[in-house]
């Protein structure tokens, strides 16, 4: 029979490590950082903005209704392909995600507009989409973007910032921050 140093009845079986620190150095944490991507983040994102308004027009045609809650779908989509071709760890990725919702929402209801639009005067959406001028956008802020699409876009813009961070494990975040102490003191 194995003898443990202080048997104590009550304490459950540890399962989830042997207590010893983790072996990660700061150089593990400047290879996260390395592995970050802005730019194919923000080609993730765009992406992911013109599959959606695509997927919106598309769900929007087929059953002859508008969810303004889509958006927050789109959120979803920004933070999830923001997280995953970004690779981001730091501030500027949940900032840009939210950034790129906020945008997306408000060119995605133009999108739908346009579209809704185009098929009531036996148009295209890229013909309507061209012939916008000045005077439509008054238009469309009284009649199409109302305060329930406001909403729902603050909330993408929340979605997608909560998810464009990297997700990581202990050690990884170890690292990160081992490595930003060690800029912290080169400073």
């Amino acid at each position: 029979m194995k003898k443990t140093p202080n048997p104590n009845p009550l304490r459950l079986r540890k399962k989830h490590g042997d207590g010893s620190g983790l072996d990660v150095t700061a150089a593990d944490g400047a290879r996260l950082v390395r592995a970050q991507s802005f730019r194919n983040a923000v080609v993730a994102g765009l992406i992911a903005l013109i599959v959606f308004c695509v997927l919106w027009v598309s769900v929007s045609a087929l059953t002859g209704r508008v969810f303004p809650w889509m958006t927050v779908v789109l959120g979803a989509m920004l933070g999830l392909a923001i997280r995953r071709a970004g690779r981001g760890v730091d501030w500027t990725f949940p900032v840009l995600a939210a950034a790129m919702a906020l945008f997306g929402s408000i060119m995605s209801n133009i999108v739908l507009a346009a579209s809704t639009t185009a098929e009531s005067y036996g148009m295209g959406t890229v013909e309507i989409l061209r012939s916008v001028t000045s005077m439509t956008w008054p238009v469309f802020f009284d009649e199409v973007w109302n305060v329930a699409d406001g909403f729902f876009a603050v909330v993408a813009a929340g979605v997608a910032a909560f998810l464009a961070n990297r997700r990581l494990s202990r050690a990884q975040f170890y690292a990160l921050r081992r490595w930003r102490e060690e800029q912290q003191k080169d400073e």
